[in-house]
């Protein structure tokens, strides 16, 4: 017989399959299991459609009755698109309930649990309960701090260059690290770049997968005086949508310019160092943006690592020296005169695609 972490890393499998497609919602799995046998299992598949608990009570019909139902977010027990899934599982005759972490949402936070221990459930909790933590740190990020989530994710050669002193870079890292930039991409909400980037790269920055049916995030481009070129790519707005984020004292009539072509303009204060990145940031969210991809360049890196709102870093090394005193880094700014002005990081991965390394890396201070 299978043990209780076995059944839950079969539901945080399930739940990881679902990655991208679910926000706001958090990605959530569930297993079904009878007598050391699997009658049910489910997901949630796209905010709006029913919850992974649902699909699992529809496969497992009668056989739920005494059964152990493995779930990796404790179940909802409000009312949003869909009724909570607490009311269901407590009228399921399931024996036990194993919750792989609790639900930081204000309207549930342990709500759920405590429903179904008073209807006399055993309920268990916290089995694997880093991973399902990991598997939705948008979904934790957004419920405590009601911002989206922040990845910056860069590429450089093995010297910490990312283009050279005129601004080439195509291309630093191999086919199949740019591949998995993409399938980055279909899972965020939104892509981030400064007008700097627009105008030098001219980038369409949409996802391109040929065997997947990719999503588009929404573009953000950081314009404080309304500089993007109104026949850049990125207001080419039939694929993918556009928000320019520029400061409250531009012209309106240059405004109307940019909305003519589909984009969105959003006003935020503007700062000596450049726009107020957290009322950026709180702008996006409201408009439904839970999680990006900063892709730079250095000047926005270096904007968002200063004011400590990078939540996570993607960083893409390929096997190559570039050197040069004037080639371009990741990220710029002010000179620090010591290393005690280094941010801190903690690597949490490693991985290669193709004869690149891929380093995944979280702030050590959050």
């Amino acid at each position: 017989m299978k043990t209780d972490e076995e059944y839950m890393r079969l539901a945080l499998d399930l739940a990881a399959s679902a990655k991208g497609n679910t926000n706001p919602n958090p990605v959530v799995g569930a297993v079904i299991v009878k007598n050391g046998v699997i009658v049910g299992t489910g997901l949630h598949r796209k905010a709006g459609e029913p919850h992974a608990e649902v699909h699992a009570f529809n496969m497992a019909q009668q056989h739920a009755e005494g059964s152990a139902l493995y779930v990796t977010l404790e179940p909802c027990s409000h009312y949003g698109k869909t009724p909570p899934c607490a009311n269901l599982v407590k009228e399921s005759k399931v024996s036990r309930v194993v919750v792989a972490t609790r639900d930081p949402n204000p309207e549930v936070a342990g709500r759920g649990i405590q429903l179904l221990r008073d209807a006399g459930i055993q309920v268990d909790v916290g089995i694997l309960e880093k991973e399902a933590q990991k598997l939705n740190e948008r979904f934790i990020h957004n419920m405590l701090t009601k911002r989206p989530f922040v990845i910056s994710k860069f590429a450089m050669t093995l010297d910490g260059k990312l283009a050279t002193y005129n601004g080439h870079s195509k291309w630093i890292t191999g086919e199949v690290s740019r591949k998995d930039v993409h399938t980055l991409r279909n899972e965020v909400d939104g892509i981030l770049v400064g007008v700097g980037t627009v105008i030098a790269d001219n980038p369409a920055l949409t996802t391109r997968l040929t065997e997947l049916d990719g999503k588009n995030p929404t573009r953000i481009i950081l314009d404080s005086s309304l500089r993007t070129p109104l026949d850049a790519q990125v207001l080419q707005t039939e694929e993918a949508k556009t928000i320019i984020v520029t400061s409250k004292e531009v012209d309106s009539n240059r405004v109307k310019e940019y909305e003519s072509k589909g984009a969105k303009v959003l006003f935020v204060s503007k700062r000596n160092s450049g726009l107020d990145l957290e009322e950026v940031l709180s702008e996006l969210y409201q408009q439904g943006l839970t999680d990006i991809l900063v892709e730079g360049g250095g000047a926005i890196n270096s904007a968002f690592l200063n004011a400590g709102l990078i939540d996570k870093y993607y960083i893409y090394i390929a096997p190559k020296v570039l050197g040069g005193k004037e080639s371009i880094t990741p990220f710029t700014g002010e000179n620090p005169e010591s290393m005690d002005a280094a941010k801190q990081l903690y690597f949490d991965e490693f991985q290669k695609f193709g004869e690149d390394l891929r380093i995944i890396a979280y702030p050590k201070n959050k």
